[in-house]
């Protein structure tokens, strides 16, 4: 199984926590459509298309190398959510509905910033997603 490095999965949370925090501040939609073609570059390329694990590379370098790591295909997961949620974002913001908008963009800034802080939302989610496709395949 492939895996990530734990600091440059750190990056990535960073980054969009910190471009939310931006978006909060200013309330400009750019912000939000960014981070959209941020985390999609992520998920078409990879570590090498995430600018976030690029900015973060050079100072991580040795860091890397002795780290924990974590399940490439839990992070795709974690990705596919995180944009889904941005483009949910984006799509309210751009309707004009605003509320909308503001609600998915905190809801990806608390799960991003929660596993920031040691918990990650999405794996659970990932988990239970798991277990449900695990017990549906047993009864059938």
């Amino acid at each position: 199984m492939k895996e990530i490095p734990v600091p440059y999965v750190k990056s990535n949370q960073t980054g969009i926590v910190i471009m939310l925090a931006a978006f909060f501040v200013t309330q400009s939609v750019w912000f939000i459509a960014a981070l959209l073609v941020i985390q999609i570059a992520g998920l078409l390329f990879g570590l090498k298309g995430n600018l976030f694990v690029q900015i973060a590379r050079p100072f991580l370098s040795r860091l890397v190398r002795r780290s924990e790591t974590e399940a490439a295909e839990l992070q795709r997961f974690n990705n596919v959510l995180a944009v889904s949620f941005l483009v949910l974002s984006l799509l309210s913001l751009l309707m004009g509905w605003t509320v909308a908008g503001n609600v998915f963009a905190a809801m990806m800034g608390g799960a991003a910033l929660a596993a920031l802080l040691g918990y990650c939302i999405g794996c659970t989610v990932y988990f239970q997603y798991k277990q449900y496709r695990a017990r549906r395949l047993q009864r059938g």
